[in-house]
């Protein structure tokens, strides 16, 4: 048995509720996927409003930000005051961004349309990070991993349906997923209904379990969540360079057409959403260290070869990387809900908002030096982030250290 499982029976008071988890996970699906759509047409958006490298980086920054400074917020907020309907609240000013996204005519629009889908996602990922581990049944990392599964199938989805709908026809037709976001507000209003009246009780119930766990000491949690966001900030600015520049790599490198070189970008998206999906489950079985550990420095073999590599390599390794550095994101948030638990919105409004900034910094600054040299350059310096996975060796085993502490 792991040190993992030692620690599990304490915390399943309550049995796994599976249709919240795959309601979250599905309106996380619908959420993704409608933000995917901005960079899938960025090849579209670069022809229309004559952008260079350096402009589409500053869009994605635009969300990015957005979606990022605010979910710290949200988080810290929501652990004092719970927010049951704030989920669908959050989806409004997504169906906002779709709809002024489909009119936008002039650069400025767009990066308004970019902000608003922003908005939207800096209240949803927090407090249905909080719904997926109220609904856990101490499951924690199976919770999360469901959870952002759906992100990452949507993620996936995104480029996929935008070559067939919007690239056939036009950027008027963003406007008709705002019919997605309308679904996805009615999913998460009922969510809200199950959130106030039951999630409330699992929190108060998970507040008194919590009494019995101890803490560490806060130098050490302080080094630890430091050590996540190195983490993140590696594996986010790595997958920036892939969702920003991938199709226009692939275009430029091996003259693929748009739509083939989309199809890529959706092959690379879908190992994300599997290694996403293993890496939860794995983390609750091995401890969630380990696979951090794994995920990280994992993939840099893969990152290495990539920029060296023909096209049917490309399509191998980009896969491969795909589903080792995507299982890390589920056990990083559970690992640091577990440092500092009673903070359950914090923890996760900060590893998902850093992410999303990291993601869009990158994406501004790794267009500008595509700009300045070529865009192969840009995964040739992309390919040793992974390195950045050795400090993982450094974190706590938070089992042991607990169990240590109810020992004294």
């Amino acid at each position: 048995m792991s040190q993992a499982e030692l620690t599990a029976p304490r915390l399943q008071v309550h049995k796994t509720t599976f249709a919240v988890l795959f309601a979250v996970s599905f309106c996380h699906l619908l959420n993704d996927m409608m933000q995917a759509l901005l960079p899938a047409i960025y090849p579209t958006l670069k022809t229309a409003f004559h952008l260079n490298f350096a402009q589409i980086g500053l869009v994605t920054l635009t969300f990015q930000l957005t979606a990022s400074l605010l979910q710290p917020v949200v988080g810290f907020y929501a652990d004092r005051r719970p927010m049951p309907y704030s989920l669908a609240i959050g989806m409004i000013f997504t169906l906002a961004g779709l709809v002024v996204l489909s009119v936008a005519q002039s650069y400025g629009v767009l990066i308004v349309a970019a902000a608003l889908v922003g908005l939207g996602s800096s209240t949803f990922h927090p407090e249905s990070s909080r719904v997926a581990r109220m609904a856990s049944g101490g499951r924690h990392g199976l919770a999360q991993s469901l959870f952002q599964v759906g992100g990452n199938i949507g993620s996936a989805l995104g480029p996929l349906t935008a070559a067939v709908v919007v690239l056939r026809w036009g950027q008027k037709s963003i406007a008709w997923y705002s019919l997605l976001a309308l679904l996805a507000i009615f999913i998460l209003w009922n969510v809200g209904v199950w959130y106030k009246t039951h999630g409330l009780t699992r929190m108060k119930t998970a507040e008194r379990n919590r009494e019995d766990t101890g803490g560490l000491p806060p130098r050490t949690v302080a080094f630890a969540i430091a050590i996540l966001l190195v983490l993140i900030f590696s594996k986010y600015i790595y997958l920036s360079s892939i969702t920003s520049y991938y199709t226009f790599y692939l275009i430029r490198t091996f003259h693929l057409s748009v739509e083939n070189a989309q199809l890529h970008l959706f092959a690379f998206l879908a190992a994300v959403a599997v290694g996403t999906l293993l890496g939860g489950p794995l983390g609750d079985r091995f401890g969630r260290k380990y696979v951090i550990w794994f995920s990280i420095l994992g993939a840099l073999p893969f990152t290495l070869l990539l920029p060296h590599a023909n096209l049917f390599w490309t399509g191998i390794l980009s896969v491969a990387i795909g589903i080792v550095i995507s299982s890390a994101f589920a056990a990083i948030v559970v690992y640091g809900q577990e440092l500092l638990p009673g903070k359950v919105g914090l923890v996760a409004g900060l590893f998902f908002g850093f992410s999303f900034g990291m993601g869009g910094i990158g994406a501004a600054v790794l267009g500008k030096i595509a700009d300045m040299t070529d865009i192969s350059f840009v995964y040739l310096i992309c390919s040793f982030l992974p390195l950045l996975g050795l400090f993982a060796a450094f974190l706590p085993n938070v089992e042991t250290e607990r169990m240590r502490t109810r020992k004294v």
